[in-house]
């Protein structure tokens, strides 16, 4: 459970744009942070090697693949920032979401997401509200060994972005 609520919030990292496009992250490690408030999860931080073409790559297939299953995605740029806000439904599950990224695509940023959810997949409670946070900071270069897409959990598991979202169903366009 705990795995996949992680999963959906590095695809939702990674899933930004539809009409305005976020600018690229610096290429580079980031150590992200999320914070699930009100959930009975602990804070989770990892870390992803990003570059700007895996960077741009991510948010072009990942808003393809969500432009399926998101009836609204509307990205506003603000003073300091930007407000996404989204209606997606996957499955049994339907996300009304809102949130607002303030700071730099450079250094650091932090993105705060409210939903509301309606149904659930199999394990997950039915209906309910979230709110995350996700602190994200540039701290340097790939480590050795690292390519463009990875991200490394606390626990020492890495897994590829652009991996997953080549191996993952495409879904029926509406």
């Amino acid at each position: 459970m705990r795995r996949r609520v992680i999963l959906i919030a590095v695809l939702a990292i990674a899933a930004p744009a539809h009409a305005l496009d976020l600018p690229t992250r610096k290429a580079g490690l980031w150590e992200l942070t999320m914070d699930f408030h009100n959930a009975h999860l602990p804070h989770q931080t990892m870390k992803q090697c990003t570059d700007a073409a895996s960077d741009r790559l991510m948010n072009m297939n990942f808003a393809g693949s969500n432009e399926q299953a998101c009836s609204k995605k509307d990205i506003a740029k603000t003073g300091d920032g930007y407000v996404i806000d989204s209606e997606c439904t996957f499955g049994a599950m339907a996300t009304t979401s809102h949130a607002v990224v303030t700071g730099s695509f450079d250094s650091a940023y932090t993105v705060d997401v409210n939903s509301t959810r309606k149904g659930g997949p199999p394990g997950m409670a039915p209906n309910g509200q979230s709110h995350m946070t996700i602190a994200a900071k540039w701290v340097g270069p790939c480590a050795a060994g690292q390519k463009a897409g990875d991200v490394t959990m606390a626990n020492g598991m890495t897994m590829n972005v652009l991996d997953l979202q080549k191996a993952r169903p495409q879904l029926p366009k509406r």
